[in-house]
């Protein structure tokens, strides 16, 4: 689609790097640093009165234009640090010391996520792990079987970081709610790549954020709560900003709010939200729709050529099944990976992947080609034991 690649000008890092790591950082758009001067210059000229006039009423904007991108209504969505914060507000609504008190995730769900659920062990739940049968797809059969009447959440990755396999979430959402089980989606490797719509999906809650696929920068995640829930649930992690007069800083129980504002807590992280913004009005602009069908044919001719050359590729070969990114277990990957990144091919490695390229809406077939010829070059050359020996010196 040719037409996408006229944004290319708008994120500079395209003209002196090959960029194929949107899905861990996506690239910065140009207008950043207009969005970080008119944050500068408000706190400058405007000093305290900056919150009353415009920053208080950030998050809820920012949170609705993201919203818009989920499917989600006005008032919806609430913004937060990061994703297991995120995660964090949506656990403090529940209590693990009755029967239902059950966790039921996979072993391929990301590790911050992981690790905070498993120390809720503490608060007295149980938590079942999944395991995958093959480091790439859920084991989804086994999933459904461990979500029962003692589950009380279900936090499953829409779209798996390691392998950009797209899970049947509307098959666990189902199951879960015919138990009376919730599901936390995490969005963060879709939204942006692959079209989203919460309300479809009938999810409890989702969670992302703008670091990647939204090219939003870090500091910004985001949390959707399902509206009838929003009225009912009362997060134990919360603060001053949830409350309905803040400003009355009255002591004693909060009286909560009844929009998306009720599950924040803390004064918000204004600076990032001036970052994310115009990565999110572009993605806006272009579409996801337009983006996914860029995203199918470009992964698809990762996929393929790294076949051809007999590398083996740790993601679904169906593209309906695949996000945005392909993972190619090449031999010697994580050097192969720092040997790249020498050559300002930004991509990125992960255990039991391999290498992971992430083409985004602006990325031009020739760099994908170029990376992969690459990749080949450097395996041949063994330039990638310049690495090897450098981690065997520092111990890394």
């Amino acid at each position: 689609m040719v037409e996408l690649l006229g944004w290319r000008k708008e994120f500079p890092i395209l003209d002196r790097t090959t960029y194929l790591i949107s899905n861990s950082l996506g690239a910065m758009p140009r207008a950043v640093h207009d969005r970080m001067d008119d944050y500068a210059h408000t706190w400058e000229t405007r000093g305290v009165r900056a919150w009353e006039e415009s920053w208080w009423q950030m998050a809820a904007r920012v949170g609705d234009r993201i919203g818009g991108l989920l499917g989600a209504g006005a008032g919806q969505v609430s913004l937060h640090q990061n994703v297991t914060l995120a995660q964090a507000v949506i656990s403090s609504c529940f209590d693990f010391s009755g029967k239902r008190n059950k966790v039921v995730m996979v072993d391929l769900e990301f590790p911050s996520v992981l690790y905070f659920y498993l120390e809720q062990r503490r608060r007295g739940a149980r938590v079942t792990i999944v395991p995958s049968p093959d480091g790439v797809h859920v084991d989804l059969e086994g999933l459904l079987r461990a979500i029962d009447e003692e589950t009380v959440l279900v936090p499953i990755s829409y779209v798996l970081f390691r392998s950009a396999t797209v899970v049947n979430a509307e098959a666990i959402v189902r199951r879960a709610h015919e138990v009376g089980a919730h599901v936390t989606l995490d969005l963060y490797q879709a939204t942006g790549t692959v079209p989203v719509d919460v309300k479809s999906l009938e999810t409890d809650f989702a969670v992302g954020g703008v670091l990647k696929w939204l090219c939003g920068g870090p500091g910004v995640a985001y949390l959707y709560v399902r509206e009838d829930l929003q009225r009912k649930l009362e997060p134990a992690l919360t603060g001053w900003m949830a409350h309905q007069r803040p400003f009355d800083f009255a002591a004693g129980p909060i009286e909560r709010r009844e929009d998306g504002y009720r599950f924040l807590n803390g004064t918000p992280q204004v600076p990032a939200l001036y970052a994310c913004e115009p990565g999110i009005e572009i993605i806006r602009k272009v579409g996801v729709g337009k983006i996914r069908k860029k995203s199918m044919r470009q992964t698809a001719r990762l996929v393929e050529g790294a076949r051809a050359r007999g590398w083996r590729v740790h993601t679904p070969l169906d593209p309906v099944e695949r996000a945005g990114t392909v993972s190619i277990d090449c031999p010697h990957a994580a050097e192969t990976m720092r040997e790249l990144l020498a050559r300002e091919i930004l991509v990125d490695y992960r255990p039991g992947a391999g290498v992971r390229l992430s083409p985004h809406f602006y990325n031009d077939d020739e760099e994908l080609d170029f990376a992969l010829d690459q990749i080949e070059e450097i395996l041949r050359t063994e330039a990638w034991r310049r690495h090897a020996e450098s981690g065997a010196k520092t111990g890394s």
